[in-house]
């Protein structure tokens, strides 16, 4: 019983560090290329607040195959720029480079 809790607890905090392993830079490369994006139709549409950023939707990998994350709308971060995500391929494979925001000197 006791390995069991053992295990239950390595188990759960894994999924508690994962992220920030993640965060910490650690890339997971993949073999398969993603998709292109997805042709969308462009409507105008207000935005939620004045000067609000859209984040655009990307391919992610879930670890089986591509799934598509919907971009959203975003308040903008005074003196800085949003950098969009991108998949970047190198003899490894295919690895994300998520999206952030640069500081505008």
């Amino acid at each position: 019983m006791a390995r069991m809790k053992s295990i239950l607890t390595a188990v759960i905090l894994a999924g508690f560090l994962a992220p920030a392993i993640a965060q910490a830079g650690v890339r997971v490369y993949v073999k398969v290329k993603p998709p292109v994006q997805p042709k969308t139709l462009r409507v105008h549409v207000h935005k939620p607040q004045p000067g609000a950023v859209r984040i655009s939707g990307h391919w992610q990998w879930n670890g089986h195959k591509y799934v598509w994350i919907d971009g959203y709308w975003t308040k903008p971060r005074q003196g800085y720029v949003y950098v969009p995500g991108r998949w970047k391929h190198n003899k490894h494979g295919w690895y994300w480079i998520s999206g952030h925001w640069k500081r505008v000197r």
